[in-house]
């Protein structure tokens, strides 16, 4: 019988495969569509409203890369598989814009799909492996198709009713593997069950933060190549480009190499990728997002900012440095969160106070929360210089 599974014993075990990275298009594009559709609906409802799909569209990418990591792309069943996730991707990602209107019923069907749809697919992949890691995933199938009910009915309903349900459904996702997946009569799981390939879970997380930037930056060029190019939209598309270059910084420069090693070393991988990855990646891809919609709103209106696009301007940066605080801090020997992160959080507490009394414009504050970025991006970088001497 062909076993669907990666070789883990090989030197290629962990390597992320060109399916994979083709799957990644589809989410490009879901990336694309949330924050164009939060730009388009900047009040406190839309943000709310699109931060729910926004963690819809993360947990299936996430619990699919979950998968992945056990099953071999290589196979022909797999990539059928992954073609199949693709497909309700797509359908998932065209119907986020109207996702609270019209085309409720084609999200929720394509978001079911996906989570069932795969977690049986896996389930038929690891028939004949070992008992717990086998009743490990059908605890998850129960509680995913427990929330599939809720995503269904809510695709049913309409307005407020239809959030509510969809709000219980994720949240029925999201608890769940902090409750290791516990079934009455079952038991509960353990993260020692979930023996991921450590290499693999933190290649496939960068880049999707990898992906995000890349939306970001296409956002910024596009509205860009639109403007009249003056003194004052050359500035705000620099500021940008120097905001989109200290995120990068402040991941990639040192705390996503340490949370390699970690992974790859602890004895405990299926834990360390629950926290590190599952959840603390939502608010760092959440930052960037919203960056980019400020990037946006700047580059168009870069004289006034609405009170919605404060928020955006600087509460993306904060967003960001939360995530990337939290995850640096579970996957790093530091007792506290990183100084630098926590002073950058405070910088850009102190700077709303000062843009309101003062009347800034929106260049003025996305400058001004682009040099808080790159203030802890160049404090990381001396840090670890430091450490390493």
């Amino acid at each position: 019988m062909m076993s669907l599974l990666r070789n883990r014993s090989g030197s290629q075990s962990g390597k992320v495969t060109m399916v994979e990275l083709f799957f990644d298009l589809v989410f490009v594009f879901a990336i694309t569509q949330i924050s164009h559709s939060l730009l388009a609906n900047l009040t406190l409802d839309g943000a709310v409203k699109h931060g729910l799909l926004l963690l819809a569209v993360w947990w299936v990418w996430i619990y699919t890369s979950w998968v992945t990591n056990w099953l071999d792309p290589d196979r022909f069943p797999v990539r059928l598989c992954l073609f199949a996730l693709m497909l309700g991707g797509l359908i998932m990602s065209v119907s986020i814009p109207e996702a609270f209107g019209e085309r409720g019923l084609f999200f929720a069907f394509a978001y079911v799909f996906m989570q069932v749809g795969r977690t049986a697919f896996f389930l038929y992949a690891i028939r004949t492996s070992a008992k717990n890691f086998v009743r490990s995933f059908q605890r998850i199938f129960i509680w995913l198709c427990c929330s599939a009910i809720f995503w269904i009915s809510g695709g049913f309903a309409e307005g407020d009713q239809r959030f509510i349900l969809w709000c219980i459904a994720f949240l029925i996702e999201f608890i769940s593997p902090g409750v290791l997946f516990w079934v009455p009569g079952m038991g509960r799981s353990s993260t020692t069950d979930w023996d991921v390939e450590g290499n693999h879970m933190a290649e496939r997380c960068a880049l999707f933060v990898i992906i995000a930037l890349g939306e970001s930056l296409l956002v910024t060029g596009a509205t860009f190549a639109d403007r009249q190019w003056d003194l004052t939209v050359i500035t705000a598309f620099l500021v940008a480009v120097s905001g989109s270059i200290a995120l990068w910084w402040i991941y990639f420069d040192s705390g996503v190499e340490r949370a390699h090693h970690r992974i790859l070393h602890s004895q405990d991988p299926g834990g360390q990728a629950r926290l590190a990855y599952t959840y603390l990646h939502a608010p760092i891809i959440a930052g960037i997002i919203v960056c980019a919609v400020a990037d946006e709103l700047v580059l168009v209106h870069p004289d006034h900012a609405s009170t919605a696009g404060l928020f955006a301007i600087i509460g993306g940066p904060a967003l960001y440095l939360i995530g990337c605080a939290l995850f640096k801090w579970v996957t790093n020997d530091r007792r506290t969160p990183p100084l630098s992160h926590l002073a950058g959080l405070l910088l850009l507490a102190a700077l709303i106070p000062i843009v309101v009394a003062l009347h800034w414009s929106a260049l003025a504050m996305s400058a001004a929360t682009t040099a808080i970025l790159i203030v802890v991006a160049a404090w990381e970088n001396c840090s670890l210089k430091i450490e390493v001497q």
